[in-house]
């Protein structure tokens, strides 16, 4: 039988690593140049760490991570990253854009619907 602190660690495992799995990575032009290139799926999250509703979407979006590990996604800060968004026309942090490839599919402000998001994201695979 497992002692209190083995469950503990396996209970805290559990927790953690669906948080691990959400691969996005910071905005950076050489990567999401290279993405499009290749004609990857792209979701592009601008979020700042003060926004609930970006709270609201991070675990629709690490759902969507785990299920499409083909999907890259890249996260603007939007409290420091204001060339990033002048280059991407966003005026609001929760923005989530999608791409496949150099191609823009789609883009919401503030929707914490998972199956909106969801269907937004689809339409690049």
């Amino acid at each position: 039988m497992p002692s209190t602190f083995s469950r503990a660690l396996l209970v805290a495992v559990a927790f953690i690593l669906p948080t691990l799995a959400h691969a996005a990575q910071p905005y950076e032009p050489k990567p999401f140049q290279a993405a499009q290139a290749a004609n990857k799926p792209i979701l592009v999250e601008v979020t700042a760490p003060w926004c609930p509703t970006c709270r609201q979407q991070k675990p629709i979006v690490q759902q969507i991570a785990r299920e499409k590990p083909d999907l890259v996604i890249l996260n603007v800060d939007f409290d420091s990253a204001k060339d990033v968004l002048k280059q991407l026309k966003v005026q609001h942090q929760s923005t989530l854009i999608v791409y496949r490839g150099a191609k823009e599919l789609a883009r919401s402000t503030g929707e914490t619907d998972p199956t909106a998001i969801r269907g937004m994201i689809g339409k690049a695979f």
